[in-house]
């Protein structure tokens, strides 16, 4: 965790000649990492790309500058100018001379570690003897880089007695290099993780700190720290700040929730330290991230170890549900946040709670925002158009298919194939007419239960989607390797139903079964499965891509089986049947499969826009992908639907021919026994009717 003493050594000494070295050294390690935006023509030379030049720091200053050209310009890359050092950072100058002259401080002048070790002497109840000049000292990166490994040495120090006076000190030193003011000037600082390092440190020294019957309340503008003893028969506590990022903005809040239950897990009297940095998030993005916006006050927790849980309730800096949100904890060792020790219990534009376990790799926890913004009229539009003309098309094809299906299930296959697909377009209807309705529910921060119901329903009406594919594939894989009639309908009937139906019914049970009662079956921000906790989501993408690849292999055996039967075999017409079924699964399959492998991409944080349209693209147009490749091109039910043509057209002229024919033949009326001829006239067209249907 330290900063590279060895080069701090050698600012601290003044030398020229060595910070420049150690400079250029730096200079070239980060050249290629991103710098200042704007240029400051300060170097001597042709600006080529690549070059680098350094350069010393303004007078009354000590360090240099180290400069990188890019596009043509110079733009600056480190900066380690500071007034502070060994000499000055002290109140007592005379003194503070002296002691360094007499314990040889001028041939180690740069270990920070003798400038903590003289701090503990000099004024060990408070810490104040260096506070005053620090907060007077300018926010430079060179300064920043000393006092933050100040900072660090004092938590190592062997010191078990921190009370609130040291605790002040040492948060007034903190909120000097964390003032907004200064965030910019982190970026040059050539040591990426001083940021993580003065967390850690904070972190550190708190945990020292020793609490008495009155709680503490140390606050500043950029650090916040609270702490109190909470007997175990508490009723529960929180902690709550309300901090600005600056003088201009509005304070934010943040809260630390801890309940009855947890409490009671720890010893009978403990205490709890939590601190808040209103700033220390933009500092890390600035310093380490890239793809994402720190959009909370950072929370510090420092708690007994058998308290495991707790909640965290953050107001967003940016108001939006545009972007995706995510409850963090910082990870000290590897320096970056990480989603593990936490997940999303509820969020809104305004707020995001948050359920975090502590642990000694987790102390500090906020929440994050994507820079993209992902949400779009377009996608939308797209989705609740697409989806109504989804659910219209599947309509549509469960209808055409009431009114052939006498027709079209005249044998056992064609049976069989048809009640597969009227069950594909059931199931699917009723999945997206649930996906309508889980859009119109606020959420499941209102409506939780709802939320829960319509998501499993939701989860089991899409898995009956694919299961049913699959039952189509099996009947299919069945029809070419064994015989049909070797086993009777009523068991086919009740396989394809046991799959369709039985199977996604219990995947859903046991999904929100194992999932629910930790509040891990939800997203945060709308009714369906949860990702980012516990991968709920996969009891449903998994199974699916699994059906689609079973599926093609399926294609694949009867393509090779269709491929050796010989024409006139005695199954060849049989085989030919089974193809014919065949095609719409090669159709849909690949459809299906290719649907959800963008659903996949879309998962990720820094997914394409293009991925989550053409997802939604080919999600909401499978009700009329169905209606047309497997409904209106099967010629079987065209035939079976002009049949129907036919029949109305000849019924339209019967009952126009009736009252024209009693019109010409006022004598014949109806009576209770009527005449042989017009009897036997319809007679005849009724018995033809059978006779064009069966053609």
């Amino acid at each position: 965790m330290t900063l590279g003493n060895s080069r701090l050594h050698l600012q601290l000494q003044g030398g020229a000649g060595s910070s420049d070295t150690a400079l250029a050294t730096v200079a070239a390690r980060n050249s290629k990492e991103e710098g200042s935006s704007r240029p400051r023509e300060v170097c001597v030379g042709v600006c080529e790309a690549g070059s680098l030049c350094s350069q010393l720091c303004p007078p009354s200053t000590e360090g240099s500058m180290g400069f990188a050209c890019r596009k043509r310009q110079w733009h600056k890359i480190n900066d380690t100018c500071r007034t502070l050092n060994a000499h000055n950072i002290f109140e007592d100058k005379s003194q503070t001379v002296s002691y360094f002259e007499d314990t040889g401080y001028n041939k180690y002048a740069g270990e920070s570690e003798t400038i903590a070790l003289r701090v503990m002497q000099e004024c060990p109840r408070d810490l104040s003897c260096v506070t005053r000049k620090i907060e007077q000292s300018p926010q430079l990166p060179g300064n920043i880089e000393l006092i933050v490994q100040l900072l660090h040495n004092i938590s190592t120090a062997p010191m078990t007695d921190v009370d609130e006076g040291k605790m002040k000190s040492y948060s007034s030193m903190a909120n000097h290099v964390l003032n907004s003011n200064s965030i910019s000037n982190w970026t040059f600082i050539p040591e990426r993780n001083s940021c993580s390092v003065l967390l850690h440190s904070v972190n550190s020294f708190a945990r020292k700190l020793h609490i008495h019957k009155k709680p503490i309340n140390i606050q500043h503008s950029f650090i916040h720290t609270m702490g109190s003893i909470i007997p175990a028969d508490s009723e529960g506590k929180n902690f709550t700040f309300f901090m600005s990022v600056n003088e201009t903005s509005r304070p934010v809040m943040g809260r630390v929730l801890i309940s009855r239950e947890e409490l009671q897990t720890v010893p009978s009297i403990s205490q709890m330290v939590c601190i808040a940095f209103p700033t220390l998030g933009a500092i890390l993005e600035a310093s380490l991230l890239e793809n994402i916006i720190v959009n909370g006050l950072v929370l510090s927790v420092i708690l007994p170890e058998k308290l495991k849980r707790i909640s965290l309730h953050f107001e967003k800096f940016h108001k939006s549900e545009e972007r995706k949100t995510h409850c963090v904890g910082w990870d000290h060792l590897e320096n970056r946040w990480d989603r593990k020790a936490c997940q999303m219990v509820e969020v809104s534009s305004q707020h995001a709670v948050c359920q975090c376990w502590p642990s000694k790799l987790f102390t500090s926890f906020s929440i994050l925002m994507s820079r993209h913004t992902l949400a779009s009229p377009i996608l939308t539009y797209i989705t609740y158009t697409g989806l109504g003309l989804s659910i219209c098309s599947l309509i549509i094809c469960l209808v055409i298919e009431g009114l052939a299906w006498r027709q079209v299930t005249k044998t056992e296959i064609s049976y069989l194939r048809h009640l597969c697909i009227a069950n594909v377009a059931a199931t699917l209807l009723m999945a997206d007419v649930l996906f309508i309705v889980a859009s119109f529910i606020s959420g499941p921060e209102t409506h939780y239960r709802g939320c829960v119901a319509v998501t499993f329903f939701i989860h089991f009406f899409y898995l009956s989607v694919f299961f049913w594919m699959l039952a189509k594939a099996l009947l299919i894989l069945h029809g070419v390797l064994i015989v049909f009639h070797t086993l009777p309908k009523s068991v086919l009937v009740a396989s394809l139903f046991s799959v369709g139906y039985g199977c996604p019914l219990v995947i859903a049970v046991i999904t929100v079964g194992v999932t629910e009662p930790a509040r891990g079956y939800l997203r945060a921000d709308a009714c369906w499965l949860n990702w980012e906790m516990t991968k709920a989501l996969l009891a449903f993408v998994v199974p699916a891509l699994a059906i689609v690849v079973v599926n093609l292999v399926v294609i694949t055996v009867v393509i090779s089986k269709a491929q050796r039967v010989s024409f006139g075999s005695s199954i060849f017409q049989e085989v030919r049947a089974i193809v014919r079924i065949c095609k719409n699964i090669a159709i849909l399959t690949p459809l299906l499969g290719l649907t959800w492998g963008f659903g996949i991409a879309t998962l990720t944080d820094d997914s394409s826009l293009a991925f989550h349209i053409i997802f939604s693209l080919l999600n909401a147009f499978q009700g009329f992908f169905i209606l047309v490749f497997v409904t209106i091109l099967d010629p079987k039910i065209r035939e079976a639907l002009k049949g129907r043509a036919n029949s109305a057209n000849w019924i339209s002229r019967i009952s126009e021919s009736l009252p024209l024919e009693f019109s010409l033949h006022p004598a014949r009326r109806p009576s209770k026994e009527p005449s042989l001829q017009p009897h036997s006239e319809v007679s005849h067209r009724e018995t033809a009717v059978p006779a064009g249907e069966a053609q």
